[in-house]
């Protein structure tokens, strides 16, 4: 019986330990997984977490600076489908991104990358192309890229890592030629271009994906801002200044200042464009005005969806690229569209060099925001700005970069300040015009050849209808020197007799006119042992009167030898333009007249004209050689646009002349011309 009794007990007692031992493996994997729990923050402890805490490259994990990466994600073939690889289309995708992995904050970060597949970005996202090229734009030289709506990059300190502060991300889509699969259309290279001294080394590419440290030049030296907080101002040939004065919830006020700092640029009638990215539109203006006024069409809007209360008859302008134009001066006091500071000036900007109180210009208006932007601090200027005039030179302008708040005085008179909610700043830089886009043009002659070398076919572009009838790629033809005084469309007889009388070849067709409303001729009167003179003569052969002109000459080496301007106002200049003359008008003759019609309908149009002569000294430039075309400028600019320049100049018609000697033709002929333009002026 006991036998069977403690046989009993035992799978009793068995039972009793298992019982135990489960609840003590059970509380021992509690405890673990509290403690996984805390150690993870929440996370749960999964390996899929902690890979997505690990960085991608292990570069990235080693890099003190800002780490840059490209990656191709994949392409299609597009139509035309062709036989020829090297022009096949193909439509890809691609990501770039920016990593602020410094200790401090990545100001207005720029991102270049040096596409060579004939790129052509159709859209971007995440950023905004630096130089304010519409989509689709053509970057086959490559693209620099600013981030928008994040121009900054905040530092992992300070965010406690949020990867959504300190990373930007760019989502390309474009085209793409002749790479074929399995190849990977990839950059040349990634960059950071940021002006405060980065050091990028070249990138890694591993398949599909580029990437690259570029740290902080420690021998780099940034000027002292006023504030760390903000990016210091920028120099440039023209900035702009966006101001908002005062902020609501769903608007705000702004001020826009544009300052002309070159002293050989200015703008007339100037049209300024921008871009809103994020649906805003201008209720009203003061001290400008939108060419086109469409209050009413407003209604059809995104932003009437929203505001259903609002009355968009008075509205100004809901275009997403609106053209801003100045006011005439007669509207300067006007108390509903004037009264702004620098406004009214019919769109002209002067030259510091000639009037400072005439090279600003200032306007002010009232913005609506959309969701979600509607509150006080979110404020973002338009992007993408652009300047033109009726002459003046081409501007290539950054994107808007936040600057330290400007400050006012206050506008009661007190020794008070106020200080804008939030100011940026846009930076614009003079650019050569491309080949065949210039507004003006130049002609070489000398007293030592009977023949005028023109401006350069198409120098201003060429007419679709008239290149059916002449020849828009040959050389332009040496004319005799009163060809220079009928419009170069009437040249062709000229032209034509001229080559006869030389037994020169006359090409069939023959060469394009410049097509270029305002020339200038640059002719050397003389060559003597002291020294040289040359005549300019500027012609005018557009129905528009160029008031206040100006003109600089760049004579290179050979400026030092400048003595005077006779006819118009002359001086030499200083800083970066060192080795140029800048000529204006005399007192009363401030006006360039447009063309005119001549005595009969028959005879050619005369054209508006100025003339001076300018005396050269060869007491300190001794060297200096005529006969070989020394005497010619390096550059010359009319109203701030750079002239095109002939590409060849006049050769001394015989090897036994010298070069300082005229005969007495040459005399007669430059006489001549004189007289003739003396003329005209009767």
């Amino acid at each position: 019986m006991r036998v069977m009794a403690a046989a009993a007990a035992a799978p009793v007692a068995l039972r009793r330990r298992r019982r135990v031992l489960l609840a003590v493996v059970t509380l021992l994997a509690m405890v673990t997984a509290a403690e996984a729990q805390d150690y993870n923050d929440g996370g749960g402890g999964d390996d899929e977490e902690d890979e997505k805490k690990k960085p991608q490259y292990k570069a990235q994990e080693s890099c003190n600076g800002a780490f840059l990466t490209y990656t191709f994600e994949e392409r299609a073939k597009e139509y035309p489908h062709l036989k020829n690889a090297t022009a096949q289309p193909y439509a890809f995708k691609a990501t770039a991104t920016v990593l602020n992995t410094m200790a401090e904050d990545l100001k207005a970060w720029q991102m270049f990358v040096g596409f060579q597949h004939k790129e052509i970005l159709v859209s971007v996202g995440g950023a905004v192309l630096l130089d304010g090229s519409d989509l689709p734009a053509n970057v086959s030289g490559g693209v620099t890229f600013a981030g928008y709506p994040m121009a900054d990059l905040l530092n992992s300190i300070d965010t406690a890592g949020e990867m959504s502060l300190i990373e930007s991300k760019i989502e390309i889509t474009g085209t793409q030629f002749g790479v074929k699969a399995p190849g990977k259309p990839m950059p040349k290279t990634i960059k950071l271009t940021n002006p405060a001294g980065f050091r990028c080394p070249a990138p890694t590419r591993k398949d599909s994906v580029m990437y690259v440290c570029c740290v902080k030049d420690r021998k780099f030296k940034a000027k002292k801002a006023n504030s760390t907080r903000y990016v210091a101002r920028q120099k440039g040939d023209l900035t702009f200044a966006y101001d908002v004065l005062q902020a609501n919830a769903n608007s705000y006020l702004a001020q826009v200042t544009i300052d002309n700092w070159s002293p050989i640029s200015r703008l007339d009638n100037w049209n300024l464009t921008w871009e809103w990215k994020r649906g805003e539109f201008i209720f009203n203006m003061k001290g400008a005005y939108t060419l086109l006024k469409e209050g009413p069409a407003c209604i059809y809007s995104p932003a009437a969806g929203y505001y259903k209360d609002l009355d968009f008859t008075p509205v100004y302008n809901c275009e997403k690229r609106p053209v801003i134009v100045d006011l005439p001066p007669e509207r300067e006091k006007d108390k509903d569209v004037g009264n702004v500071p620098f406004c009214c000036k019919n769109g002209t900007l002067l030259p510091p060099t000639m009037d400072p109180s005439k090279s600003r210009a200032m306007f002010q208006m009232q913005v609506f925001k959309m969701p979600p932007d509607l509150n006080r601090t979110a404020l973002y200027p338009p992007q993408n700005w652009k300047i033109s005039g009726k002459l003046n030179p081409q501007y290539t302008c950054g994107q808007p970069i936040r600057v330290s708040p400007q400050v006012f005085p206050d506008a009661s008179g007190l020794l008070s300040t106020t200080p804008a909610v939030a100011s940026w700043q846009v930076a614009c830089n003079i650019t050569r015009p491309k080949r065949r886009a210039s507004k003006c043009c130049v002609s070489f002659s000398a007293f030592y050849n009977d023949s005028v070398v023109p401006c350069n076919t198409c120098a201003c572009g060429c007419g679709g209808d008239t290149t059916a009838t002449c020849d828009p790629d040959a050389h332009a033809m040496l004319l005799p020197p009163e060809a220079l005084l009928i419009p170069f469309d009437n040249r062709t007889a000229k032209a034509r007799a001229w080559a006869k009388i030389k037994h020169w070849r006359v090409p069939n067709p023959m060469p394009c006119g410049d097509g270029c409303g305002l020339s200038i001729n640059w002719h050397i009167i003389n060559n003597y042992k002291s020294g040289w003179a040359v005549r300019m003569t500027i012609f005018n052969w557009q129905e528009y009167t160029f008031k206040d002109w100006f003109a600089a000459v760049t004579m290179g080496e050979h400026y030092s030898g400048f003595e005077n301007v006779y006819s118009f106002n002359g001086t030499k200049m200083e800083g970066r333009f060192h080795d140029t003359i800048f000529m204006q008008g005399v007192p009363g003759l401030t006006y360039l007249e447009p063309v005119t019609d001549g005595k009969t309908p028959s005879d050619p149009r005369l054209p508006g004209k100025q003339q001076s002569v300018l005396s050269f000294s060869r007491k300190d430039a001794p060297n200096i050689n005529i006969g070989k075309g020394e005497g010619f400028p390096k550059r010359i600019y009319f109203d701030g646009e750079e002239c095109a320049l002939p590409d060849r100049i006049p050769k001394v018609s015989s090897a036994r002349r010298r070069a300082g000697t005229a005969s007495l033709g040459q005399v007669a002929m430059a006489g001549a011309l004189v007289m003739i333009v003396a003329s005209l002026r009767l």
